[in-house]
Protein backbone atom coordinates (compact mmCIF):
# COMPACT_ATOMS: atom_id res chain seq x y z
CA UNK A 1 0.00 0.00 0.00
CA UNK A 2 1.40 3.49 -0.86
CA UNK A 3 1.78 6.30 1.20
CA UNK A 4 -1.25 8.19 0.26
CA UNK A 5 -3.52 5.53 0.72
CA UNK A 6 -2.13 3.91 3.91
CA UNK A 7 -2.92 8.01 5.17
CA UNK A 8 -6.65 7.64 3.48
CA UNK A 9 -7.27 4.25 5.45
CA UNK A 10 -5.74 6.18 8.64
CA UNK A 11 -8.43 9.11 7.85
CA UNK A 12 -11.53 7.23 7.35
CA UNK A 13 -10.89 5.12 10.15
CA UNK A 14 -10.24 8.12 12.58
CA UNK A 15 -13.20 10.34 11.28
CA UNK A 16 -15.67 6.85 11.68
CA UNK A 17 -14.08 6.74 15.25
CA UNK A 18 -14.96 10.13 16.39
CA UNK A 19 -18.49 11.46 16.54
CA UNK A 20 -19.17 15.06 15.47
CA UNK A 21 -19.12 17.42 17.81
CA UNK A 22 -21.75 20.39 17.68
CA UNK A 23 -19.22 23.96 18.47
CA UNK A 24 -22.66 25.43 20.27
CA UNK A 25 -20.35 28.35 20.00
CA UNK A 26 -19.91 29.45 16.28
CA UNK A 27 -18.36 32.23 17.99
CA UNK A 28 -15.14 30.19 19.12
CA UNK A 29 -12.64 29.03 15.95
CA UNK A 30 -10.36 25.85 16.64
CA UNK A 31 -7.38 26.10 14.25
CA UNK A 32 -4.02 23.64 14.10
CA UNK A 33 -1.32 25.72 13.65
CA UNK A 34 1.73 24.60 11.88
CA UNK A 35 3.83 23.15 14.69
CA UNK A 36 3.21 23.40 18.72
CA UNK A 37 3.68 26.73 20.04
CA UNK A 38 6.76 26.43 22.14
CA UNK A 39 7.95 29.98 23.64
CA UNK A 40 5.35 32.96 22.73
CA UNK A 41 8.43 35.64 22.92
CA UNK A 42 8.92 37.27 19.09
CA UNK A 43 12.21 38.72 19.90
CA UNK A 44 13.55 35.49 22.12
CA UNK A 45 12.80 33.30 19.19
CA UNK A 46 13.30 32.99 15.54
CA UNK A 47 10.34 30.39 15.14
CA UNK A 48 7.57 31.41 12.74
CA UNK A 49 4.51 29.93 15.05
CA UNK A 50 5.75 32.99 17.79
CA UNK A 51 5.97 34.81 14.97
CA UNK A 52 2.18 34.17 14.14
CA UNK A 53 0.80 34.16 17.61
CA UNK A 54 2.75 37.89 18.11
CA UNK A 55 0.64 39.09 15.56
CA UNK A 56 -2.35 38.60 17.52
CA UNK A 57 -1.07 39.78 20.56
CA UNK A 58 1.27 42.71 20.10
CA UNK A 59 0.35 45.82 17.32
CA UNK A 60 3.44 47.64 15.41
CA UNK A 61 3.75 51.07 14.22
CA UNK A 62 4.15 49.55 10.53
CA UNK A 63 2.96 46.55 8.81
CA UNK A 64 3.30 45.52 5.53
CA UNK A 65 0.38 44.90 2.64
CA UNK A 66 -0.12 42.97 -0.14
CA UNK A 67 3.04 44.30 -2.22
CA UNK A 68 5.01 44.30 0.76
CA UNK A 69 4.62 48.52 1.55
CA UNK A 70 4.82 49.57 4.86
CA UNK A 71 1.67 50.86 5.85
CA UNK A 72 0.84 53.55 9.43
CA UNK A 73 -0.93 50.75 12.02
CA UNK A 74 -0.27 52.21 15.39
CA UNK A 75 0.96 55.70 13.79
CA UNK A 76 -1.65 58.17 13.21
CA UNK A 77 1.48 60.22 11.43
CA UNK A 78 4.62 60.86 10.66
CA UNK A 79 7.54 63.37 9.92
CA UNK A 80 10.93 63.50 9.27
CA UNK A 81 13.49 66.79 9.24
CA UNK A 82 14.37 68.52 6.43
CA UNK A 83 17.95 66.23 7.03
CA UNK A 84 16.18 63.03 7.22
CA UNK A 85 18.07 62.63 11.03
CA UNK A 86 14.89 62.93 12.86
CA UNK A 87 11.78 61.21 12.45
CA UNK A 88 8.53 62.19 14.70
CA UNK A 89 6.36 59.81 15.08
CA UNK A 90 2.54 59.96 16.44
CA UNK A 91 0.23 57.27 17.97
CA UNK A 92 -3.05 57.30 16.87
CA UNK A 93 -5.61 57.37 19.26
CA UNK A 94 -7.22 55.05 21.11
CA UNK A 95 -4.66 52.13 21.59
CA UNK A 96 -4.52 50.50 24.84
CA UNK A 97 -3.08 47.45 26.41
CA UNK A 98 -4.93 44.56 27.34
CA UNK A 99 -4.76 45.25 31.05
CA UNK A 100 -6.52 48.39 30.53
CA UNK A 101 -3.49 50.72 30.32
CA UNK A 102 -3.01 53.45 27.43
CA UNK A 103 -0.14 52.89 25.02
CA UNK A 104 2.27 55.13 26.08
CA UNK A 105 5.74 56.63 23.72
CA UNK A 106 7.68 55.08 26.19
CA UNK A 107 6.43 51.89 25.81
CA UNK A 108 7.03 52.33 21.81
CA UNK A 109 10.82 53.22 22.84
CA UNK A 110 11.12 50.58 25.26
CA UNK A 111 10.15 47.87 22.52
CA UNK A 112 12.00 49.06 19.79
CA UNK A 113 15.43 49.64 22.31
CA UNK A 114 14.61 45.63 22.94
CA UNK A 115 14.11 44.82 19.59
CA UNK A 116 16.98 46.31 17.75
CA UNK A 117 19.23 43.82 19.89
CA UNK A 118 17.93 40.72 18.29
CA UNK A 119 16.98 41.86 14.55
CA UNK A 120 19.26 42.09 11.58
CA UNK A 121 17.56 45.67 10.35
CA UNK A 122 17.16 47.12 14.28
CA UNK A 123 20.87 46.34 14.86
CA UNK A 124 21.63 48.23 12.32
CA UNK A 125 19.16 51.20 13.41
CA UNK A 126 21.12 51.04 16.72
CA UNK A 127 24.18 51.37 15.03
CA UNK A 128 23.54 54.77 13.52
CA UNK A 129 21.19 55.64 16.13
CA UNK A 130 21.53 58.86 18.17
CA UNK A 131 18.43 58.78 20.33
CA UNK A 132 15.00 57.72 21.10
CA UNK A 133 13.24 60.26 23.35
CA UNK A 134 9.65 61.16 24.35
CA UNK A 135 7.61 64.47 23.30
CA UNK A 136 4.60 63.51 24.71
CA UNK A 137 2.48 60.69 25.91
CA UNK A 138 1.34 59.97 22.25
CA UNK A 139 4.50 60.97 20.28
CA UNK A 140 8.35 60.28 20.21
CA UNK A 141 11.18 60.56 17.98
CA UNK A 142 14.33 58.86 16.80
CA UNK A 143 17.17 60.20 16.06
CA UNK A 144 19.64 59.16 14.08
CA UNK A 145 23.28 59.98 13.09
CA UNK A 146 23.11 59.47 9.41
CA UNK A 147 19.77 58.84 7.41
CA UNK A 148 18.09 55.19 6.97
CA UNK A 149 14.95 55.25 4.61
CA UNK A 150 14.46 51.47 5.13
CA UNK A 151 13.03 52.77 8.20
CA UNK A 152 9.17 52.33 7.91
CA UNK A 153 10.24 48.95 5.67
CA UNK A 154 12.64 48.18 9.36
CA UNK A 155 9.86 48.52 12.07
CA UNK A 156 7.19 46.47 9.80
CA UNK A 157 9.00 43.66 10.52
CA UNK A 158 7.98 41.78 13.46
CA UNK A 159 8.86 44.97 15.62
CA UNK A 160 6.14 44.31 18.42
CA UNK A 161 5.11 47.29 20.85
CA UNK A 162 4.79 45.72 24.65
CA UNK A 163 4.35 47.42 28.10
CA UNK A 164 7.69 49.32 28.53
CA UNK A 165 7.96 47.13 31.81
CA UNK A 166 7.40 44.12 29.98
CA UNK A 167 9.77 45.20 26.97
CA UNK A 168 12.49 46.14 29.60
CA UNK A 169 13.70 42.25 29.98
CA UNK A 170 16.81 42.02 28.25
CA UNK A 171 16.48 40.95 24.73
CA UNK A 172 18.33 37.67 25.65
CA UNK A 173 15.71 36.43 28.28
CA UNK A 174 12.52 35.47 27.85
CA UNK A 175 9.66 37.52 28.78
CA UNK A 176 7.18 36.19 31.36
CA UNK A 177 3.84 38.65 30.50
CA UNK A 178 2.18 38.36 27.06
CA UNK A 179 0.16 41.62 27.73
CA UNK A 180 0.08 43.35 23.87
CA UNK A 181 -2.44 45.71 22.74
CA UNK A 182 -3.31 43.80 19.48
CA UNK A 183 -6.76 42.47 18.56
CA UNK A 184 -6.39 39.48 20.52
CA UNK A 185 -5.75 38.77 24.07
CA UNK A 186 -3.59 35.66 24.89
CA UNK A 187 -4.91 33.38 27.30
CA UNK A 188 -1.68 32.85 29.53
CA UNK A 189 -3.72 30.28 32.01
CA UNK A 190 -4.86 28.30 29.13
CA UNK A 191 -1.62 27.55 27.63
CA UNK A 192 -0.11 24.24 27.83
CA UNK A 193 2.47 24.06 25.50
CA UNK A 194 2.06 20.78 22.84
CA UNK A 195 -1.52 20.68 23.80
CA UNK A 196 -3.24 24.05 23.30
CA UNK A 197 -3.16 27.77 23.36
CA UNK A 198 -6.24 30.19 23.69
CA UNK A 199 -6.64 33.85 22.64
CA UNK A 200 -9.81 36.23 23.12
CA UNK A 201 -11.42 39.25 21.22
CA UNK A 202 -10.19 42.36 22.60
CA UNK A 203 -13.01 44.42 23.14
CA UNK A 204 -10.70 47.54 23.76
CA UNK A 205 -9.23 47.45 19.93
CA UNK A 206 -9.66 50.46 17.79
CA UNK A 207 -9.18 48.93 14.50
CA UNK A 208 -7.65 50.95 11.49
CA UNK A 209 -10.50 52.20 8.69
CA UNK A 210 -8.41 50.89 5.76
CA UNK A 211 -9.17 47.71 3.74
CA UNK A 212 -7.18 44.79 5.15
CA UNK A 213 -4.85 43.72 2.80
CA UNK A 214 -2.10 41.10 4.26
CA UNK A 215 -0.76 42.36 7.46
CA UNK A 216 -2.12 46.46 7.17
CA UNK A 217 -5.20 48.06 7.51
CA UNK A 218 -8.34 47.00 9.89
CA UNK A 219 -7.99 44.44 12.09
CA UNK A 220 -11.99 43.78 12.62
CA UNK A 221 -12.45 40.49 14.75
CA UNK A 222 -15.80 38.57 14.27
CA UNK A 223 -14.77 35.71 16.63
CA UNK A 224 -15.37 36.13 20.53
CA UNK A 225 -12.29 33.34 21.05
CA UNK A 226 -9.81 31.54 18.65
CA UNK A 227 -8.40 28.00 20.05
CA UNK A 228 -4.83 26.84 18.96
CA UNK A 229 -5.13 23.10 19.48
CA UNK A 230 -1.75 21.01 18.63
CA UNK A 231 -2.19 17.91 16.56
CA UNK A 232 1.21 16.25 15.41
CA UNK A 233 -0.32 14.04 13.69
CA UNK A 234 -1.81 15.56 10.39
CA UNK A 235 -4.39 12.43 9.83
CA UNK A 236 -5.33 12.97 13.19
CA UNK A 237 -5.88 17.07 12.04
CA UNK A 238 -7.63 16.26 8.95
CA UNK A 239 -10.02 13.80 10.59
CA UNK A 240 -11.11 16.25 13.09
CA UNK A 241 -11.48 18.69 9.92
CA UNK A 242 -13.59 16.42 8.60
CA UNK A 243 -16.28 16.07 11.42
CA UNK A 244 -16.17 19.74 12.60
CA UNK A 245 -13.75 19.71 15.89
CA UNK A 246 -11.62 21.90 14.33
CA UNK A 247 -12.63 24.82 11.87
CA UNK A 248 -9.31 25.49 9.97
CA UNK A 249 -5.94 23.54 9.47
CA UNK A 250 -2.60 25.67 9.03
CA UNK A 251 -0.90 23.39 6.82
CA UNK A 252 -2.93 19.86 6.00
CA UNK A 253 -0.53 16.93 4.40
CA UNK A 254 -0.13 16.95 1.42
CA UNK A 255 -0.98 13.58 0.37
CA UNK A 256 -4.34 14.79 2.13
CA UNK A 257 -5.41 17.47 0.19
CA UNK A 258 -7.09 15.55 -2.45
CA UNK A 259 -8.94 13.18 -0.25
CA UNK A 260 -10.12 16.57 1.99
CA UNK A 261 -11.58 18.24 -1.53
CA UNK A 262 -13.75 15.48 -1.81
CA UNK A 263 -15.44 16.71 1.26
CA UNK A 264 -18.22 18.70 0.75
CA UNK A 265 -18.19 20.67 4.04
CA UNK A 266 -14.36 21.34 3.76
CA UNK A 267 -12.26 23.40 1.50
CA UNK A 268 -8.88 23.91 0.27
CA UNK A 269 -7.62 27.31 -0.24
CA UNK A 270 -4.53 28.63 -1.65
CA UNK A 271 -4.14 31.93 0.72
CA UNK A 272 0.08 31.98 1.19
CA UNK A 273 0.98 35.15 -0.21
CA UNK A 274 4.85 34.80 -1.00
CA UNK A 275 5.64 30.82 -0.47
CA UNK A 276 7.74 29.38 1.65
CA UNK A 277 11.52 28.55 1.19
CA UNK A 278 13.08 25.25 3.12
CA UNK A 279 16.58 25.27 3.97
CA UNK A 280 19.12 22.46 5.15
CA UNK A 281 21.63 24.42 7.79
CA UNK A 282 24.69 23.86 8.86
CA UNK A 283 26.79 24.22 11.98
CA UNK A 284 29.80 26.68 10.82
CA UNK A 285 31.58 26.56 14.28
CA UNK A 286 32.43 22.53 14.66
CA UNK A 287 33.73 20.03 12.50
CA UNK A 288 32.83 18.76 9.85
CA UNK A 289 30.68 21.13 8.42
CA UNK A 290 33.08 24.21 9.71
CA UNK A 291 34.95 22.96 6.00
CA UNK A 292 33.18 24.82 3.07
CA UNK A 293 33.84 21.66 0.55
CA UNK A 294 31.61 19.17 3.05
CA UNK A 295 29.24 21.71 2.65
CA UNK A 296 29.56 22.48 -1.04
CA UNK A 297 29.51 18.27 -1.72
CA UNK A 298 26.00 18.35 0.10
CA UNK A 299 24.98 20.93 -2.48
CA UNK A 300 26.54 19.47 -5.48
CA UNK A 301 23.83 16.08 -5.07
CA UNK A 302 21.09 18.12 -3.43
CA UNK A 303 17.93 17.75 -6.17
CA UNK A 304 15.25 20.09 -5.45
CA UNK A 305 12.94 18.19 -6.83
CA UNK A 306 13.56 15.15 -4.27
CA UNK A 307 13.03 18.08 -1.69
CA UNK A 308 9.28 19.34 -3.06
CA UNK A 309 8.23 16.27 -3.96
CA UNK A 310 8.76 14.98 0.20
CA UNK A 311 7.51 18.03 1.16
CA UNK A 312 4.29 18.37 -1.26
CA UNK A 313 4.04 15.24 -3.40
CA UNK A 314 5.45 14.98 -7.30
CA UNK A 315 4.68 16.96 -9.59
CA UNK A 316 2.40 19.36 -6.95
CA UNK A 317 0.75 23.00 -8.13
CA UNK A 318 2.05 24.51 -5.44
CA UNK A 319 5.92 23.93 -5.79
CA UNK A 320 8.81 26.06 -7.55
CA UNK A 321 11.98 24.90 -8.63
CA UNK A 322 14.96 25.47 -9.32
CA UNK A 323 14.66 28.40 -6.83
CA UNK A 324 18.27 30.14 -5.45
CA UNK A 325 18.24 32.13 -2.62
CA UNK A 326 16.03 34.57 -3.03
CA UNK A 327 12.11 34.65 -2.94
CA UNK A 328 11.03 34.09 -6.65
CA UNK A 329 8.97 37.25 -8.34
CA UNK A 330 10.74 39.87 -6.01
CA UNK A 331 13.32 41.97 -7.04
CA UNK A 332 16.32 40.56 -6.44
CA UNK A 333 15.55 36.80 -7.88
CA UNK A 334 18.20 36.17 -10.64
CA UNK A 335 19.81 33.34 -12.19
CA UNK A 336 23.25 34.14 -10.73
CA UNK A 337 25.11 30.92 -9.80
CA UNK A 338 22.11 28.83 -10.56
CA UNK A 339 24.81 26.53 -12.53
CA UNK A 340 25.61 24.75 -9.06
CA UNK A 341 21.92 23.96 -8.59
CA UNK A 342 20.47 22.81 -12.03
CA UNK A 343 23.76 21.45 -13.36
CA UNK A 344 24.02 17.55 -13.41
CA UNK A 345 24.07 15.56 -10.07
CA UNK A 346 27.23 14.18 -9.75
CA UNK A 347 27.77 12.05 -6.56
CA UNK A 348 31.49 11.13 -7.68
CA UNK A 349 32.32 14.92 -7.77
CA UNK A 350 30.98 14.95 -4.65
CA UNK A 351 32.48 12.62 -2.79
CA UNK A 352 35.71 13.70 -3.85
CA UNK A 353 35.15 17.08 -2.37
CA UNK A 354 34.08 15.24 1.18
CA UNK A 355 37.75 13.51 0.56
CA UNK A 356 39.25 17.06 0.22
CA UNK A 357 37.52 18.62 3.16
CA UNK A 358 39.63 16.09 5.61
CA UNK A 359 36.43 14.25 6.79
CA UNK A 360 37.46 10.85 8.54
CA UNK A 361 34.35 9.67 9.79
CA UNK A 362 33.87 12.05 13.01
CA UNK A 363 29.66 11.92 13.78
CA UNK A 364 27.69 14.24 12.84
CA UNK A 365 24.18 14.96 14.41
CA UNK A 366 20.89 15.85 12.40
CA UNK A 367 17.94 17.25 14.27
CA UNK A 368 14.58 16.19 12.67
CA UNK A 369 11.21 17.22 14.11
CA UNK A 370 8.73 14.69 14.09
CA UNK A 371 5.90 16.90 15.07
CA UNK A 372 6.62 19.33 11.86
CA UNK A 373 5.67 17.03 8.84
CA UNK A 374 7.36 19.46 5.92
CA UNK A 375 10.38 20.23 8.16
CA UNK A 376 10.69 16.07 9.05
CA UNK A 377 10.42 15.54 4.95
CA UNK A 378 13.23 17.82 4.35
CA UNK A 379 15.69 16.39 6.94
CA UNK A 380 14.53 12.60 5.81
CA UNK A 381 15.83 13.73 2.50
CA UNK A 382 19.02 15.34 3.96
CA UNK A 383 19.45 12.13 5.57
CA UNK A 384 19.40 10.12 2.57
CA UNK A 385 21.84 12.62 0.50
CA UNK A 386 24.64 11.66 3.46
CA UNK A 387 24.52 8.51 3.50
CA UNK A 388 24.93 8.76 -0.08
CA UNK A 389 28.43 10.75 0.74
CA UNK A 390 29.34 8.43 3.34
CA UNK A 391 28.81 10.70 6.39
CA UNK A 392 28.16 9.01 9.96
CA UNK A 393 24.96 10.62 10.67
CA UNK A 394 23.13 10.40 13.91
CA UNK A 395 19.84 11.22 13.42
CA UNK A 396 18.24 12.75 16.53
CA UNK A 397 14.42 12.90 15.88
CA UNK A 398 12.33 14.89 18.39
CA UNK A 399 9.58 17.63 18.78
CA UNK A 400 9.93 21.32 17.77
CA UNK A 401 10.54 22.85 20.94
CA UNK A 402 13.32 21.06 21.45
CA UNK A 403 14.72 21.09 18.60
CA UNK A 404 14.47 25.03 18.77
CA UNK A 405 16.18 24.61 22.33
CA UNK A 406 18.87 22.79 20.76
CA UNK A 407 19.90 24.77 18.04
CA UNK A 408 20.93 27.37 20.19
CA UNK A 409 23.84 25.03 22.03
CA UNK A 410 27.38 25.82 20.50
CA UNK A 411 28.89 23.22 21.76
CA UNK A 412 30.73 20.54 19.88
CA UNK A 413 28.59 17.36 19.43
CA UNK A 414 29.40 15.31 21.87
CA UNK A 415 28.31 17.81 23.95
CA UNK A 416 25.19 18.11 23.54
CA UNK A 417 25.77 20.42 20.36
CA UNK A 418 24.46 19.45 16.95
CA UNK A 419 25.79 19.95 12.92
CA UNK A 420 22.77 19.85 10.38
CA UNK A 421 18.90 21.32 10.40
CA UNK A 422 16.48 21.61 8.17
CA UNK A 423 13.81 24.63 8.52
CA UNK A 424 11.74 27.01 6.56
CA UNK A 425 10.81 30.21 6.21
CA UNK A 426 8.13 32.95 4.39
CA UNK A 427 8.90 34.27 1.15
CA UNK A 428 8.91 37.75 3.07
CA UNK A 429 12.10 36.93 5.04
CA UNK A 430 14.07 35.53 1.50
CA UNK A 431 13.22 38.61 -0.24
CA UNK A 432 15.84 40.79 1.51
CA UNK A 433 19.08 40.75 2.64
CA UNK A 434 17.85 42.76 5.83
CA UNK A 435 15.71 40.16 7.27
CA UNK A 436 17.24 37.56 5.85
CA UNK A 437 18.49 35.58 8.78
CA UNK A 438 20.27 32.78 7.39
CA UNK A 439 22.19 34.72 4.88
CA UNK A 440 23.78 37.01 7.79
CA UNK A 441 27.62 36.40 7.99
CA UNK A 442 28.56 37.58 11.09
CA UNK A 443 29.93 34.59 12.72
CA UNK A 444 29.02 34.28 16.43
CA UNK A 445 26.50 37.05 15.99
CA UNK A 446 24.89 35.85 13.62
CA UNK A 447 22.04 33.37 13.50
CA UNK A 448 22.15 29.61 14.22
CA UNK A 449 24.60 27.68 12.58
CA UNK A 450 26.96 30.77 12.93
CA UNK A 451 27.72 31.60 9.24
CA UNK A 452 31.19 33.97 9.25
CA UNK A 453 31.21 35.98 6.16
CA UNK A 454 33.24 39.06 5.94
CA UNK A 455 32.67 38.87 2.06
CA UNK A 456 29.03 38.71 2.77
CA UNK A 457 28.88 41.38 5.13
CA UNK A 458 30.36 43.90 2.87
CA UNK A 459 27.58 43.21 0.41
CA UNK A 460 24.92 43.51 2.66
CA UNK A 461 26.26 46.72 3.70
CA UNK A 462 26.62 47.96 0.08
CA UNK A 463 22.81 47.16 -0.66
CA UNK A 464 21.73 49.14 2.84
CA UNK A 465 23.35 52.45 0.82
CA UNK A 466 22.89 52.04 -2.56
CA UNK A 467 20.85 54.53 -4.41
CA UNK A 468 18.55 52.40 -6.44
CA UNK A 469 17.09 49.22 -7.19
CA UNK A 470 19.55 48.38 -9.99
CA UNK A 471 22.25 48.63 -7.68
CA UNK A 472 20.45 46.60 -5.00
CA UNK A 473 19.72 43.98 -8.03
CA UNK A 474 23.23 43.62 -8.80
CA UNK A 475 24.36 43.07 -4.71
CA UNK A 476 21.79 40.52 -5.00
CA UNK A 477 22.84 38.73 -8.15
CA UNK A 478 26.52 38.84 -6.07
CA UNK A 479 25.25 37.82 -2.89
CA UNK A 480 23.71 34.49 -4.25
CA UNK A 481 26.94 33.58 -6.59
CA UNK A 482 28.53 34.09 -3.02
CA UNK A 483 25.99 32.37 -1.03
CA UNK A 484 26.08 29.26 -3.90
CA UNK A 485 29.90 28.99 -3.14
CA UNK A 486 30.32 29.42 0.55
CA UNK A 487 27.10 27.71 1.43
CA UNK A 488 25.98 29.23 4.42
CA UNK A 489 23.11 26.39 3.47
CA UNK A 490 21.88 24.41 0.95
CA UNK A 491 17.93 25.93 -0.65
CA UNK A 492 16.15 23.35 -1.16
CA UNK A 493 13.36 24.97 -3.33
CA UNK A 494 10.06 27.04 -2.71
CA UNK A 495 6.19 25.89 -1.69
CA UNK A 496 3.04 27.01 -1.24
CA UNK A 497 0.96 25.61 1.83
CA UNK A 498 -2.66 25.78 0.79
CA UNK A 499 -5.27 26.07 4.22
CA UNK A 500 -7.99 23.56 4.56
CA UNK A 501 -11.10 25.00 6.14
CA UNK A 502 -14.92 24.12 7.33
CA UNK A 503 -16.98 25.52 4.45
CA UNK A 504 -18.27 27.92 7.27
CA UNK A 505 -15.68 29.78 7.70
CA UNK A 506 -15.29 32.72 5.72
CA UNK A 507 -12.96 35.78 4.89
CA UNK A 508 -9.65 34.44 5.41
CA UNK A 509 -7.23 36.86 4.21
CA UNK A 510 -4.65 36.11 1.08
CA UNK A 511 -1.70 36.77 3.20
CA UNK A 512 2.00 36.09 4.64
CA UNK A 513 0.90 34.27 7.56
CA UNK A 514 -2.33 33.04 8.75
CA UNK A 515 -4.53 35.87 10.36
CA UNK A 516 -7.69 36.08 12.60
CA UNK A 517 -9.43 39.10 11.63
CA UNK A 518 -11.73 39.94 8.96
CA UNK A 519 -12.77 36.31 9.02
CA UNK A 520 -16.21 34.79 10.01
CA UNK A 521 -17.50 31.43 10.76
CA UNK A 522 -21.35 30.98 10.35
Amino acid sequence: MNRRRLLGAALGAIALARPAIAQGASRVLKFVPQANLANPDPVWTTATVAANHAHMVWDQLWTFDEALTPRLQMLAGVTTSDDKLTWRLALRDGLMFHDGEPVRAQDCIASLARWMRRDGMGQRIAAQLNEMRVVSDRSFEIVLTRPFPLLPMALSNNCHVMPERIAKTDAFQQITEYIGSGPFRFLRDEWVTGARAAYARFDKYVPRSETPSNMAGAKVVNVDRVEWIIMPDPATAAAALQTGEIDWVERPLADLIPMLRRNREVLVDDTDLLGELGIVRFNHLHPPFNNVKLRQALLAITDQKDYLAAVMGADSPYTTQPVGIWTPGTPLASDAGMEKLTGKRDLAAAKKLVAESGYNGQKLVLMAPTDFPTLNALAQVTRSLCDQLGLNVEYVATDWGSLIQRRASREPVEKGGWSIFCTSGGGFTASNPAVYTSLWGMGEKAWFGWYNSPRMEALRDAWYEAPDLPTQQGLGREMQILALDEVPFVPTGMWRSPIARRANVTGILRAARPLFWNLRKG
